[in-house]
């Protein structure tokens, strides 16, 4: 099999090598984006492994090209027209990993942004060690609380888990509540959550329905001071809403992956 992959960056130039040896491929590798200009390149391969966004015109010269498969190198997959990949008999894989590997990033996250940990590491570079401004290096304990967690499926349960044990009022909101969750958390409506959390943790899938869920009119209903965590797709918050509500005051941090 003749496989292309685009996005080649060097520290991953150990593993392609291992893979194209131990599974015989012939590899050849791009260190650039795959476009319309360069798709050329791809005539007489097999298949493609990219990062990169593919829309319909890409595809369909791959397609052309004598591509059949594509392999993402990232977990989300919202960058590929899978209805025009279907289409075009392509097959489409994404990475995976641990739930739990999320979900402790995301646990980290609090905690730095309730405990103020990136003001007061910033801070200790110039050897002050004071509260700050009014206090502006005066965290918050998790145990004081409400989180509240949009999304529990594979990762926010195993958000809501790990939450736990920190003693924190857990809310969760999604359409199908799972029943597991149901012994540690509360399932309440959206507007309930963004009323009475503390902190916001989105852990769903981007869909047309959802797009913005996070916008200028649901900040305004949310707790003066309230933090946001996203660590899932970035398409869920509305960027110009949410940085409006951190320069205004409204939020009391966010923390994006």
């Amino acid at each position: 099999m003749k496989v292309m992959a685009f996005n080649a960056r060097p520290d991953e130039r150990a593993f392609f090598d291992h893979f194209s040896q131990s599974l015989n491929m012939d590899l050849a590798l791009q260190k650039d984006t795959l476009t319309l200009d360069n798709v050329a390149l791809t005539r007489g391969y097999d298949g493609i492994s990219c990062t990169c966004d593919l829309p319909a015109p890409i595809l369909e010269k791959l397609a052309e090209n004598g591509v059949r498969y594509v392999a993402l190198r990232t977990i989300g997959y919202d960058n590929v027209d899978l209805k025009a990949a279907e289409r075009l008999g392509i097959r489409v894989s994404h990475a995976g990993y641990s739930p739990y590997a999320v979900s402790n990033y995301t646990v980290m996250l609090m905690l730095m942004c309730i405990r103020k940990a990136g003001y007061i590491m910033f801070r200790s570079h110039t050897a002050d060690y004071s509260l700050g401004a009014s206090g502006a290096a005066r965290g918050m304990e998790m145990q004081n609380l409400t989180v509240g967690v949009i999304g529990t499926g594979r990762i926010g349960k195993a958000v809501i888990h790990n939450l736990s044990g920190f003693g924190c009022r857990l809310l969760a909101y999604d359409l199908y509540p799972n029943e597991e969750v149901k012994q540690i958390a509360e399932y309440v409506d959206l507007p309930t959550l963004l009323a009475q959390s503390d902190v916001i943790t989105l852990h769903t899938n981007a869909t047309e329905e959802n797009h913005h869920l996070i916008d200028a009119r649901a900040i305004e209903t949310m707790k003066p001071g309230a933090v946001i965590i996203n660590t899932a797709r970035g398409k869920l918050i509305d960027s110009d809403a949410m940085i409006a509500g951190l320069e205004s005051g409204k939020l009391g941090g966010a923390a994006l992956d």
